[in-house]
């Protein structure tokens, strides 16, 4: 009875006011749609955007509108004293929540972040309060900028979130002043998530990429182009994994890119447009190719996917991340398969 009252109540107030009033409301209600679309309009996002967005929807737990969700993705190397539920505590997004790239996992899989099962997924979007007709926007540690984010964010879009977004960047969203809280972790309101589909189209395995790798130096092959993310030292061989008793080295006729690269040197934000195709075309990256990104366990692959949409290198729909990534691709193969290059260094 009561909203049934509220109902009446606001359309007998509607009713009574001028029509050039009513189309000025109209106006206004349409405009405030139109600046959220506009705000998050492409994939990566400035913190004067998020902060827009966050003021015309909010992350509140009484809200039947889709709201602006903040999900902090932090996550270090093995090798590193921090971690990332430690970086969260310490300095976030108001009403942020966080992803745990080591627990929202493949748990019965012997490498470390390979993508959990549709029902694994389901079941941590519900207990981070996460709807499916929320706006999600992934965001990283503040030392780093970009780093594991792109990874949640890839991760959220195979599994058909429809709104997903990357913070470009939680550094500058400190430094340009925008808000921040720390302290503990506060409960959320669980929502019931819909077990998703994976779309398999972007993520490759290994099966896929060692066929690759084995036709690499083939004639009449494909021509796809494997990516690797992972410190340039790393890929040659000169320095060893962060992983005891992993092979370094890199993949049969594999590129190297290592993210820092992609990334502005002091800001870590993404670099511009035009700055990002310069690298992919000094690398001899051919847009009119299949593209596999890979790194060491599947993270910072990413980068180079996302900054591949954001470039507008490449087509999407021929896009893949391999899984596993260098971290599997070490364990599988056989010395006798010949699968693993190391470059020898050479005096001049």
């Amino acid at each position: 009875m009561a909203a049934f009252t509220i109902l009446r109540s606001t359309r007998a107030t509607l009713g009574s006011l001028p029509p050039r009033q009513l189309f000025r409301m109209s106006q206004t209600t349409a405009t405030t749609k139109m600046e959220v679309r506009r705000h998050l309009s492409s994939y990566l996002v400035t913190p004067k955007e998020l902060a827009e967005a966050l003021k015309t929807s909010p992350p509140s737990p009484i809200s039947t509108h889709p709201r602006v969700i903040p999900l902090c993705a932090a996550w270090f190397m093995p090798n590193d004293s921090r971690t990332g539920i430690n970086a969260f505590v310490e300095k976030r997004i108001p009403k942020a929540r966080f992803f745990d790239l080591d627990k929202v996992k493949d748990k019965h899989s012997p490498y470390p972040h390979m993508l959990p099962s549709p029902k694994q997924f389901a079941q941590a979007m519900s207990e981070l309060g996460i709807r499916k007709e929320d706006t999600v926007v992934v965001y990283d540690s503040h030392d780093v900028g970009i780093f594991s984010a792109p990874r949640v964010g890839w991760t959220l879009r195979v599994f058909g979130h429809p709104k997903v977004h990357i913070l470009n960047n939680f550094k500058l969203w400190v430094e340009e002043g925008y808000p921040t809280e720390s302290g503990n972790l506060y409960s959320v309101e669980c929502n019931p998530y819909p077990i998703p589909e994976l779309d398999e189209t972007k993520v490759a395995s290994y099966e896929e990429v060692r066929e690759v790798a084995q036709d690499s130096n083939k004639e009449g092959t494909e021509g796809v182009q494997i990516l690797d993310a992972r410190p340039n030292a790393r890929f040659t061989g000169e320095a060893p994994e962060p992983r005891e008793g992993l092979s370094s080295g890199h993949m049969p006729s594999s590129i190297s890119i290592p993210f820092g690269e992609l990334l502005d040197p002091t800001t870590k934000t993404f670099l511009p447009k035009d700055q990002l195709r310069k690298v992919f075309e000094q690398k001899g990256v051919d847009p009119s190719k299949p593209i596999i990104s890979s790194c060491g366990t599947g993270v910072t692959a990413v980068i180079i996917d996302a900054a591949l949409e954001e470039a507008g290198f490449g087509l999407p729909e021929s896009r893949k991340v391999y899984d596993g990534s260098w971290t599997e691709w070490a364990q599988r193969v056989e010395p006798s398969d010949n699968l693993i290059i190391k470059d020898v260094a050479t005096e001049t």
